[in-house]
C-alpha cells in the first residue's frame, strides 16, 4: 500500500510540474533617449540622429541662401514626402525627414517662406464648396478665386552603397540625401545640398 502511495505521489507531482506555466524573462524598464545620439539599438541604416542632422543642416543652408531668403515676395513652397524617392536598400518613413525638415523651417524663417500643404487639397477644396454653395459663411479671411499655387517645390533621393565581408559578416553602408529646390514654372534649381554618411559594423538592427 505504501509503495502504491509513493508511485501516486511521483505521478501527482509530474502532472504538476508539466502544467506549470513558464515564466517570462524578468522586464527590463523603457527608458528616454537623446534623439540625436546613437541609441541601443544601432546599425548601418538612416537613424533618429541622422535624421535630426541632416534636417538641421539643410534649414541653416536654405535660411543662408540669399537666393531663397531674400526674394522681393514671400516664396511659396512645398515640401513633403511626394518627391522624395528611396532609393535605398532600408525601409524609411521619408516623412520623418521632411516633416522635420518643414517645421524647422517655418519656424526659423519667421515668415520669409511660406509653405503649401498639397496632401490638405481634397480637404481645403471640400471647405470651399461648403463656403460657396451658402451651407456655411466665408469666414474670416474672405474668399479667393483659387487655392495658392507653388513656386517651388523639394525633391529627392535617397540612396546606397552596401557591401559584405563573407568572412567576418561586417557590414558597411554607405547612404547619401540629396535634395533640390524646383522652380515649379521654369523647372530651374535654386538651390541644392546633401548629406552623406558611412557607417560600418557587425549589423543585427531591423529597421521597420
Amino acid at each position: 500500500m505504501n509503495y502504491t502511495w509513493k508511485k501516486f505521489g511521483v505521478l501527482a507531482a509530474a502532472v504538476l510540474c508539466a502544467c506549470e506555466t513558464p515564466q517570462p524573462p524578468p522586464s527590463r524598464p523603457v527608458t528616454y533617449q537623446d534623439v540625436s545620439s546613437v541609441g541601443k539599438v544601432a546599425g548601418v541604416g538612416v537613424e533618429s540622429q541622422d535624421i535630426v542632422t541632416v534636417s538641421d543642416v539643410m534649414v541653416r543652408d536654405l535660411l543662408a541662401d540669399p537666393e531663397v531668403m531674400k526674394m522681393p515676395r514671400v516664396p511659396r513652397i512645398i515640401i513633403d514626402a511626394e518627391y522624395l524617392k528611396n532609393d535605398s536598400t532600408q525601409r524609411l518613413n521619408k516623412n520623418l525627414i521632411v516633416d522635420r525638415l518643414r517645421i524647422n523651417l517655418q519656424r526659423a524663417s519667421r515668415g520669409k517662406l511660406s509653405f503649401l500643404s498639397r496632401e490638405s487639397a481634397a480637404m481645403v477644396n471640400a471647405e470651399r464648396e461648403l463656403k460657396r454653395e451658402g451651407v456655411t459663411d466665408a469666414g474670416t479671411t474672405g474668399l479667393t478665386k483659387a487655392q495658392a499655387g507653388a513656386d517651388y517645390r523639394l525633391i529627392g533621393h535617397i540612396s546606397t552603397l552596401d557591401s559584405r565581408s563573407t568572412s567576418t559578416g561586417t557590414v558597411e553602408r554607405y547612404t547619401q540625401l540629396s535634395f533640390e529646390l524646383i522652380d515649379l514654372e521654369t523647372g530651374v534649381s535654386l538651390w541644392a545640398n546633401q548629406y552623406e554618411m558611412k557607417k560600418g559594423g557587425l549589423d543585427d538592427a531591423v529597421y521597420r
